[in-house]
């Protein structure tokens, strides 16, 4: 990492990040170019082993599905853009960010986990969907995916001084 003094090592706060982040976004191969998809997603950190796992889920085809079949790698990139700043002591804009990526292996979910993962850790994540009752039968369309994180890197521009733009 270049700007050493933006890179975050403090597990605990990569996950309070990981936390105000709304989407994943993952990087897959595709011959010549990579395809990246965002996506909702739930994880779970091993706060004791500073691992994390993530856990997303989607249709049973289409080019996010086909690739995952073909290749069970991936990298990942979450972040927060807070805001843009002017700097006014030395007549500079920058941008207050914070950002979590890696590398990742990945593991399709067998049949009879999906109905828990789904449960108890994607609907989860969110308050308001936990208490909904949803469509076990949509499980039968839908592929659901662990992502076991292998690098993790995090940074950030905190909020320092200057001015809203």
């Amino acid at each position: 990492m270049r700007r050493k003094d933006r890179e975050v090592t403090d597990f605990k706060v990569i996950t309070e990040i990981i936390d105000r982040c709304e989407v994943i976004r993952i990087g897959l191969s595709d011959g010549d170019y990579p395809y990246i998809v965002p996506l909702n997603f739930s994880y779970e950190a091993d706060m004791e082993n500073h691992k994390l796992c993530f856990y997303i889920h989607g249709a049973m085809a289409g080019r996010k599905y086909e690739l995952l079949k073909k290749n069970l790698k991936c990298s990942f990139e979450m972040d927060n853009q807070i805001k843009i700043d002017y700097l006014y002591d030395c007549h500079d804009i920058t941008t207050r960010y914070e950002c979590v990526m890696g590398t990742a292996d990945v593991e399709e979910i067998p049949e009879d986990e999906k109905e828990q993962v789904m449960q108890e850790k994607i609907l989860s994540r969110w308050e308001e969907a936990s208490r909904f009752p949803w469509n076990k039968e949509a499980l039968k369309r839908c592929a659901m995916f662990r992502i076991i994180a292998k690098t993790i890197s995090c940074k950030v521009n905190p909020l320092t001084g200057g001015a809203d733009l």
